[in-house]
């Protein structure tokens, strides 16, 4: 191998990172770029994949720029990316039929409830380990096929074409050679076989997606195909160490062994535990998942899925107005010593795990006339720490295996306030990296260990770079009260959202 460099594409929820990597497992240059949000109806979320493309070359070409390397030196492309968002694309013009709906988008609650009402969620769960919910993609295909005009046109004429992002990507990267995707972007669809390691005939009739426009599905560690988009390279690159992000970055803290989990801080928040060779069969609000399919064989574990985290920070700056940079947050709580009794249920999507209640709404509770926007900054924080204590607990009952530590990345993550508390909250340890992008490492090292960039397991855990940990100091009464209000407080959104309080 004489290739000295890896590229990343992280593409996220929020925007695109770009990143080069060296055989050091050192990132010497990252390139990052938003995308637009869009929110055409109450609970609808949209991208345009089209734009994310465009940033994902943009990325690519100023991260190879700012290394001072050109494509030649590349080994390999990795990708890394929001899981679940789905979209549909026609494979003759290159156009996407509608923009992509994001995981978070509710517009298919209706769908799911008609479903679950013809006792569909049963089989769903046995043969995907996934409740059913809007937040997988498979009613969103259902939605696009049945409301975007000409779409079942294109079908009949063989040119639709369906797939999340990662699909996206390698088939726009590739010249439309490759619709692929991986095991574990296969297995959020509700529509993959995570026993049988293949799209479900019965499940495609069942939610009324053709399995022909399905993409084929490869382990993560394949190689995918090779460049060939002349306006991002003129000469071919393999793409490999395809994996969706939050499995990336349980890949990426090296958490290989079962019983060890970490927790992703990013728009939403996913915990996520390795279960070994077996899935381990659960419920009650959490997800059998694929983590990886690396060397032939296929990992599994179980993941507690929170929908609005580093989201819910971004509202209170960007819809609520109460600070602009993040200095401004944390002299907003250097002022707030205690949330005085208020709390934000970060509902705007529903709530995830344990609850999976797709109607629940967002709520702010306990304030005072002497409330100031520092308690609302502050609850905004908190509300984080305890959705994930609500995870974690819900993942050590089902599967019968303590919590002794949790590995945290992602952007919130970088908040020290919100570590502490989530120390404190938890009663455990948070072991922090000092490396951000875990997502994009860990699917540069399934992609690293595809093309020989390394040869073993072994030569990666080599890599590891340096962690803070942060240690539980709250007392257990303090502990307690705080916790007991956050209950009362979902409690309360969770009585708004009865079908009797909502006049059905």
């Amino acid at each position: 191998m004489t290739k000295s460099y890896l590229l990343a594409v992280d593409q996220s929820t929020s925007g695109t990172k770009a990143l080069v990597v060296d055989r050091s497992g050192n990132v010497i240059a990252k390139s990052a770029l938003e995308h637009k949000q869009y929110y055409p109806a109450p609970g609808y979320v949209e991208h345009d994949p089209i734009e994310i493309y465009d940033n994902v070359k943009q990325a690519a070409q100023h991260a190879l720029r700012h290394a001072s390397i050109d494509p030649s030196s590349l080994a390999a492309i990795t990708i890394t990316n929001q899981r679940e968002t789905a979209m549909l694309w026609d494979r003759f013009t290159g156009q996407p039929i509608h923009r992509a709906l994001v995981w978070q988008c509710q517009r298919t609650a209706d769908m799911c409830g008609a479903l679950k009402a013809s006792g569909m969620e049963t089989v769903v769960y046995e043969k995907t380990g996934l409740m059913l919910d809007p937040y997988f993609s498979a009613t969103k295909w259902k939605w696009l096929l049945e409301y975007v005009e000409g779409a079942s046109a294109l079908h009949r004429q063989g040119r639709l074409l369906a797939g999340t992002i990662d699909s996206w990507l390698l088939w726009k990267l590739t010249g439309g050679a490759a619709h692929a995707t991986d095991v574990t972007n296969a297995s959020r669809t509700s529509l993959y076989n995570i026993h049988e390691l293949q799209w479900d005939e019965e499940l495609c009739i069942q939610f009324g997606v053709p399995i022909g426009i399905l993409p084929e599905v490869k382990h993560s560690d394949a190689v995918f195909g090779y460049t060939a988009d002349p306006s991002l390279f003129t000469e071919a690159v393999p793409i490999a160490g395809v994996i969706g992000d939050s499995q990336a970055a349980l890949f990426g803290h090296l958490c290989l062994e079962p019983g060890t989990a970490k927790a992703t801080y990013g728009t939403g928040t996913s915990i996520l535990m390795n279960t070994g060779a077996r899935p381990v069969a659960t419920g009650h609000g959490l997800v059998t998942a694929i983590a990886w399919g690396m060397g032939g064989q296929v990992t599994y574990a179980l993941e507690a899925v929170i929908r609005m985290t580093g989201d819910t920070i971004k509202w209170v700056r960007d819809s609520l107005g109460l600070f602009q940079t993040l200095d401004e947050m944390e002299a907003l709580l250097a002022r707030a010593n205690d949330n005085e009794g208020v709390y934000l249920v970060p509902a705007f999507v529903g709530l995830g795990a344990p609850h999976w209640n797709a109607y629940a709404r967002a709520s702010i509770v306990g304030m005072n006339r002497g409330t100031e926007k520092a308690h609302i900054v502050r609850a905004a924080l908190e509300s984080i720490a305890y959705q994930v204590r609500d995870a974690a607990e819900l993942l050590q009952r089902e599967s019968g295996i303590p919590l002794r530590e949790l590995r945290a990345d992602g952007g919130a993550a970088s908040n020290e306030f919100l570590m502490q508390f989530q120390a404190d909250m938890l009663g455990r340890s948070i072991i922090r990296s000092d490396l951000a992008e875990l997502s994009a490492m860990g699917s540069i090292l399934l992609g690293g260990l595809a093309v020989g960039f390394w040869f073993s397991t072994d030569d990666v855990i080599q890599l590891q770079k340096a962690y803070k940990i942060y240690g539980p100091a709250m007392a257990e009464e303090e502990r307690a009260r705080l916790y007991q209000g956050w209950e009362r407080a979902v409690e309360s959104v969770l009585y708004q959202c009865r079908p009797s309080a909502r006049g059905v």
